[in-house]
């Protein structure tokens, strides 16, 4: 439990609630939901969010006609998401699911790969998601890029201070963001982008493909209007999907998802 520990103090603030509707996380939203509402089977399938917050994908992944189980380990979040139509909520851990095998026809890990520093607990979280999930169905999971910490720091003005830059540049090397500033994030793993077919592959989930979910527009879409939701916001999306399987476009783009389909080639 030491990684749930050390990420609850920062989850406890409340801060991830309304996280994806405002500011650079409405981009990381909309572009997760554009590449799943083109990778889930059709709706009535049964869905496990692993590691769902408080609900911010099971909302709109109710209101397409899904049922929802929502696992997480914040009692905040649980508790949030519980409250939506269509989405049973409770406390889990992703790296020991208490749920029966092929129970889902897609099963998401929306946050927990990011929380885990641990290769071997990543892979075993990525397994856990595979045996929840029925042959045929879709495994899908989320990563930070390694380079998203030295760009945010920048953006923020704050690279320069000694302390900020030394975690910054240790992560570049590691991967390992240290919960030094609660600001500036809680404990994490930024993925190389060359090891995530690795990890998956070791969890029995081959064939996978890497979508990068904002590209370089996480760097300037929370200006100038590109998030309103009008023609310019269709546009940027579009955008981003030319480009989101060019592997040149994955160190730029702050976050990955990363989809299998369980028995895949």
């Amino acid at each position: 439990m030491a990684t749930i520990d050390a990420i609850s103090g920062y989850y406890d603030r409340g801060g991830e609630v309304a996280r994806l509707h405002a500011g650079r996380g409405r981009l990381e939203f909309l572009r997760t939901q554009d590449v799943l509402r083109r990778r889930l089977p059709a709706a009535p399938a049964r869905i496990l969010d692993v590691g769902g917050g408080a609900g911010a994908h099971a909302r709109w992944l109710a209101a397409d006609g899904y049922p929802v189980r929502l696992v997480d380990p914040m009692p905040l979040h649980v508790e949030h998401a519980g409250a939506i139509d269509g989405v049973d909520a409770v406390l889990g851990d992703a790296r020991r699911l208490d749920e029966p095998d092929a129970a889902y026809q897609a099963t998401l890990l929306l946050g927990p790969l990011y929380h885990l520093p641990d290769r071997d607990e990543r892979v075993t979280a990525l397994r856990e998601a595979a045996r929840v999930t029925a042959p045929g169905g879709v495994v899908a999971a989320a990563t930070i890029s390694r380079y998203a910490g030295l760009y945010d720091t920048l953006i923020r003005g704050r690279y320069p201070e000694p302390e900020v830059r030394r975690i910054t540049d240790a992560e570049l090397v590691t991967g390992v963001h240290e919960p030094f500033d609660q600001d500036l994030f809680t404990l994490a793993y930024f993925h190389h982008p060359d090891e995530i077919a690795g990890e998956f592959a070791d969890a029995g989930l081959t064939g996978a493909t890497t979508y990068a979910l904002e590209g370089g527009a996480w760097l300037f879409a929370d200006r100038d209007g590109w998030l309103e939701g009008d023609e310019r916001t269709q546009a940027l999306l579009e955008a981003l999907r030319s480009v989101e399987e060019e592997p040149a476009m994955f160190g730029i783009s702050s976050h990955l998802l990363t989809v299998a389909v369980l028995g895949g080639e």
